[in-house]
């Protein structure tokens, strides 16, 4: 994805809730609201109407906590080696959950993310790596993480039926491999609303029997790490999938023609008898592979320093791009470059199952 972010606020609650919600399903009366029930009694006395008697009966409506986290695109975050959100918000690896307060009063959220154990399986592969340290995006409504994200540590001031999205950022270690796996769980845990920009406490079920005051009810399903259900707490799980090329380097060599047996067309054509002695013509051939389930390796360039033991051979010139047979190169643009003793060819990107090539010569001293 493409981000355009120039400056990375640090994390804190994010107090306009209403830029970034959406709405979900009615909630039911709001918790505190007070119910009063009124009866009527009319009689005659003597065919008389006598003044009619009421009777009233107040209940106070209980709260009710229901929170749900649902992972929002059903498959893995493909990521790179490398990939770091902390020190350039461009390469932020972002999973992405949503949360839903389908509780009858409003809540903060708290938000906690943690890596799951290696052999962890979902979306059909098995986590094999930790992630990095995570940090949390309020989304602005796009849906994508992007510069109109607020970092927050919790969700504040989430009303009853909307919903919000996070961004959960990691960073992904250089040393990760192509195809390594990392799956995280975030857990949302229902927590006092009413204060804005302050994180409210834990809101506690409501043990025994009803009271006259306003109780609380966890009502909220178990999620896929919830220890218990109903716990005042929800959880889903998302992955990062490490996509990285799976590069081969290789050098050939082979002579072309020595001082006694030279090439019968100036070089095209090697001798066979030709032999490795000073003055011989030395072909180079240096080849890039990339396995078939690797990802596209872009901006690569092959840089070799000539041994002081030959002189390059600028008639011939640095040929880049061209293919490999039977280890001999061929094919390609004469457009690499020598400098200082030092061979330069620029392939830029080497697609998934292809084999690019760098070809030069040089002389035996």
């Amino acid at each position: 994805m493409t981000f355009k972010f120039k400056h990375l606020v640090g994390a804190s609650a994010f107090a306009f809730a209403a830029l970034a919600v959406n709405p979900a399903m009615a909630a039911g009366t709001l918790a505190g609201s007070t119910i009063t029930n009124t009866a009527k009694l009319n009689y005659k006395v003597g065919g008389v109407d006598q003044t009619e008697v009421e009777a009233t009966n107040d209940i106070i409506v209980d709260r009710k906590i229901v929170l749900t986290v649902v992972e929002t695109n059903s498959t893995f975050t493909t990521v790179v080696p490398g990939q770091n959100g902390t020190t350039n918000f461009y390469e932020a690896a972002a999973t992405t959950f949503t949360i839903t307060n389908s509780s009858n009063t409003v809540i903060d959220v708290g938000l906690s993310a943690a890596n799951l154990g290696d052999a962890t399986s979902l979306f059909s592969n098995a986590d094999n790596f930790q992630a990095g340290t995570y940090t949390y995006y309020l989304d602005d409504g796009d849906g994508v993480l992007d510069a109109g994200d607020t970092a927050v540590t919790y969700i504040d001031e989430l009303g009853e039926g909307l919903s919000a999205t996070v961004h959960v950022v990691t960073n992904i270690d250089i040393a990760r491999v192509n195809g390594d796996y990392a799956v995280v769980s975030l857990t949302g845990q229902a927590l006092q609303g009413g204060a804005a920009s302050t994180e409210g406490a834990v809101i506690a079920n409501t043990a025994g029997a009803n009271t006259a005051g306003m109780d609380t009810v966890w009502a909220d399903a178990q999620g896929s790490d919830d220890a218990v259900a109903p716990d005042g707490k929800h959880s889903a799980r998302d992955a990062y999938k490490v996509s990285a090329p799976v590069l081969t380097l290789s050098k050939l060599s082979r002579v072309i023609q020595d001082p006694i047996n030279l090439s019968v067309d100036g070089g095209v054509t090697p001798n066979a008898n030709a032999k490795m002695i000073p003055g011989a013509t030395v072909e180079y051939c240096i080849t890039v592979a990339n396995a078939a389930a690797g990802a596209a390796a872009t901006n690569v360039e092959i840089t070799d320093v000539l041994p002081t033991q030959t002189s390059y051979v600028s008639a011939f010139g640095v040929f880049e791009g061209g293919s490999v047979s039977s280890g001999v190169c061929s094919g390609g643009a004469g457009t690499g470059t020598e400098s200082g003793g030092t061979v330069t060819g620029v392939l830029g990107t080497v697609a998934s199952g292809a084999t690019e090539t760098v070809y030069f010569r040089v002389t035996i001293n």
